[in-house]
């Protein structure tokens, strides 16, 4: 039986009484200890116009961790594709590509801006990558991956050949369904297998207590941003305070079914479980805390307990390096995680 794998999906979350550097720097120590974590792959992701999120130029922080880390695989999650140039992309990821060779993922996401061309965008960009249409055109082309939260975005990965990760912790309904299509769907023409990950979101501490104190907090910052109130993610101390409008109880409610969130024990039981109900080996765990060190601590825990630090765990890509090639165009629009 093949083991769980764990990787790591970071927004750069922005707590309140931090700042935005302070959050960009604690990405990068977050991705040094997730490497000696054990952890497969960190991605990063891009938002705008957010003051919960730093992440506001994924390559660039990419950039940034490829440098400070040695063996884990570094990538977006994603870069939303319809607000810009296919071939600029290309370019950026061919640089990075060429400098940390078989290390580079290429996570496209729809959002961003209008998407009626993005299957074009994506048959345009992954070509450019494949065939050498840019310099520099890397040995090692970048892995590229599908970010989506729907049946159709898990069609197009299918028919286009790419890997497929789906947003649990954007939608945690028909993630099943998706796996089947996008299985279904699969073409290449280099023998590879589909490839998939679930993408989740998880909070754990030393105790189940511990643990509900950071899931309330993470609530609230969600329900606020739901209902206009977009802000830094509040502290324990505030959401302690807070009394809690019906309209935020009524969101929180609705979101606490995307959080898997308990003790190491409880949380590594409901991923498992997940993983094996979506049948795929791996998993990109994303963390929100206001404090750094609680989601530091949340990773430490979950590779604990899943035992990631094993060499047998960590070890081994679901499919070559370059990737599947591109093949075909689909007409639907595929929906994408954003939060």
């Amino acid at each position: 039986m093949t083991k769980l794998r764990l990787s790591v999906l970071d927004q750069t979350p922005v707590g309140e009484d931090h700042t935005p550097d302070q959050a960009l720097r604690a990405s990068v120590d977050l991705a040094r200890a997730a490497e000696g974590l054990g952890y497969t792959r960190y991605w990063v992701a891009e938002h705008h116009d957010s003051p919960g999120f730093a992440s506001s130029a994924p390559e660039i922080l990419a950039g940034t961790l490829l440098a400070h880390t040695s063996r884990m695989r570094i990538g977006t999650g994603g870069v939303l594709l319809p607000r810009y140039d296919p071939a600029k992309v290309a370019e950026v990821f061919g640089v990075l590509a060429s400098l940390h060779p078989g290390r580079v993922d290429l996570g496209i996401g729809r959002a961003g801006g209008p998407a009626r061309d993005f299957p074009q965008r994506l048959a345009r960009l992954r070509a450019l990558l494949g065939e050498g249409g840019v310099v520099p055109h890397a040995p090692v082309p970048p892995r590229m991956w599908l970010l989506g939260a729907g049946r159709e975005s898990a069609r197009l990965a299918g028919l286009l050949g790419t890997e497929f990760a789906f947003g649990h912790f954007f939608s945690p309904a028909g993630g099943q369904e998706a796996f089947e299509d996008y299985r279904a769907e699969f073409r290449t023409s280099t023998g590879d297998r589909p490839g998939g990950a679930l993408a989740v979101r998880v909070v754990t501490a030393d105790s189940a207590g511990r643990a509900e104190e950071l899931a309330q907090s993470l609530l609230l910052w969600r329900a606020r941003k739901d209902l206009g109130q977009d802000g830094p993610l509040p502290s324990h101390e505030t959401t302690r305070r807070h009394r809690w409008t019906g309209a935020e109880l009524e969101r929180a409610k609705v979101h606490r079914t995307a959080l898997v969130s308990g003790a190491p024990e409880q949380v590594s039981a409901v991923l498992t479980a997940l993983a094996g109900s979506h049948g795929v080996d791996e998993l990109i765990v994303n963390t929100l805390t206001c404090d750094p060190a609680d989601r530091r601590r949340s990773y430490e825990l979950l590779s604990e307990a899943f035992g990631l630090q094993d060499p047998d765990v960590r070890s081994g890509d679901p499919v070559g390096a370059s990737g599947p090639a591109l093949r075909g165009q689909e007409r639907s629009r595929p929906q994408v995680w954003s939060a």
